[in-house]
């Protein structure tokens, strides 16, 4: 229960769903992250720990930042079916079509991450 309980707060907030649907096909630094959402820094770098802490999402450090991807899912049942379901979910968002489109528009200097 403790598990399914976990997954669901972490998907309780629209940030944090954001911040899922931005990673679907990008590895992404806090500061791209930031940029997209318009949040600030300590408001980010929560809702990652949180959707880490549910197993949503990795980290890896390259150089001095950590990079952020979406997980597989394959330690819970519940982040891969969630996860699953959010690849088709919300594709109509305007808001998250003007995210992507947003993100896209990233200069190339304040990319922290390559391979995108």
């Amino acid at each position: 229960m403790d598990e399914f309980i976990s997954v669901m707060k972490a998907l309780s907030d629209p940030g944090r769903v954001r911040i899922i649907k931005l990673l679907q096909g990008h590895r992404l630094c806090a500061r791209e992250i930031q940029r997209v959402l318009g949040l600030a820094q300590p408001t980010v770098s929560s809702h990652l720990k949180i959707l880490e802490y549910a197993g949503f999402i990795e980290k890896k450090r390259q150089g001095s930042r950590m990079i952020f991807s979406l997980s597989d899912g394959s330690q819970s049942v519940y982040v891969e079916t969630m996860l699953v379901e959010l690849y088709q979910w919300l594709d109509d968002d305007e808001l998250l079509t003007d995210m992507r489109r947003s993100l896209a528009e990233v200069t190339t200097p304040l990319r922290c991450s390559e391979n995108n």
